[in-house]
């Protein structure tokens, strides 16, 4: 059973939760909204999935945002209890560690969990939606990505096209082209204009131009060969469908578990310590947040801004380190979230006098 202080303290770090949570992913979501709308505006995503996008990738944002919200609030939460003094009233009336433990389990638990499944399965799933989208909007581009007054590569043949002017989409005008041939000459074309066509191959279609030159040859020589058109046509191929499936980060987890580079072996690492990370810092939280009274409500958030920094830092160079080779990959990320740990229960034992007790005993 819960007793009204357990219910006063969720009550407050849930609350403290939300709305730190909210104004995260704000934040971010608005960031991301503006770029998403730039790779719209050049045709590198299509325009009805803008929301689709935005909603997939609020998805892997939660999972970082998870657990640096919940050590966010229970830093603020506590630290408010601690400036108004109800924390030391309360441990005056013999509500220890575990008195803040109970009920931060309760809203911990159901997080850990929750950020588990994102990291595990929802995270790299919205991350192949993604990497799906922006693949088959590459696909489909065409000339109506071709921007006026740039240049324009295209890796597949390593094209590169300049146009003057664009009248209409799919249409033209003032063109230079270069691209190269596989015998290692080169081809330049340049032309009054240009204009798209399909062909009864889907993945073929042809870049016609009219009235102009073409340049063919080797850099460096003499032997060029030069031939004036009327019409000309250059066909292309579209980029055949990226294999995404063996990007690590959008890999699902069961294909992990057996991992076949060091790459993979590090994400599955990392999936595993994303709900670790979330106990850890919520454990961490609560010594950090110990304040004197009337110290002010922020008075260790820099301090607890400073260990989450260097707990991801170490995180992400554990990581970089396994993919390197540099350490074995059975060692893992258990070691960082070890050190953490050990740092919390450190500071317990400093903050509630454990280790005096022991003193005494021994």
């Amino acid at each position: 059973m819960f007793r009204i202080l357990d219910r006063y303290i969720f009550r407050e770090i849930a609350k403290s939760w939300l709305a730190v949570t909210g104004v995260l992913l704000f934040i971010l979501l608005t960031n991301q909204f503006a770029r998403v709308l730039g790779d719209v505006a050049k045709d590198k995503l299509p325009r009805d999935a803008v929301f689709q996008v935005i909603g997939l990738t609020a998805l892997q944002y939660l999972t970082i945002l998870v657990p640096i919200a919940l050590f966010l609030s229970v830093m603020l939460a506590l630290g408010r209890l601690y400036r108004d003094s109800e924390m030391p009233a309360m441990m005056a009336c013999r509500v220890g560690p575990s008195g803040v433990y109970r009920p931060l389990a309760l809203l911990l638990v159901p997080l850990a969990v929750g950020v588990g499944w994102l990291a595990m399965d929802v995270g790299p799933r919205a991350l192949m939606a993604i990497e799906r989208i922006g693949a088959e909007a590459r696909r489909q581009a065409d000339l109506a990505s071709i921007e006026a007054g740039k240049f324009t590569g295209d890796g597949a043949d390593g094209a590169v096209v300049y146009v003057e002017r664009v009248p209409r989409p799919g249409e033209v005008e003032r063109v230079f082209l270069q691209r190269r041939t596989l015998d290692g000459s080169v081809e330049v074309v340049v032309a009054d204009r240009g204009e798209q066509q399909e062909t009864d191959d889907p993945n073929t279609r042809f870049f016609v131009l009219f009235d102009g030159r073409r340049y063919e040859g080797i850099p460096g020589t003499a032997d060029f060969r030069v031939m004036e058109f009327a019409e000309h046509g250059i066909p292309y191929r579209l980029p055949a469908a990226e294999d995404i499936g063996r990007d690590p980060e959008a890999m699902s987890t069961m294909d992990l578990l057996t991992p076949e580079t060091l790459e993979e072996a590090a994400e599955i690492h990392w999936r595993i310590g994303v709900p670790l990370s979330t106990v850890v810092l919520a454990i961490l939280a609560v010594p950090l947040s110990r304040s004197q009274p009337r110290q002010g409500r922020y008075g260790r958030l820099a301090v607890g801004l400073m260990v989450f920094i260097i707990y991801f830092n170490l995180l992400s160079a554990g990581k970089a380190w396994i993919e390197k080779g540099s350490m074995p990959v059975a060692a893992g990320l258990w070691w960082a979230h070890g050190l953490m740990l050990l740092l919390a229960f450190a500071l317990l034992a400093v903050q509630n006098g454990w280790h005096r007790r022991l003193r005494r005993r021994s």
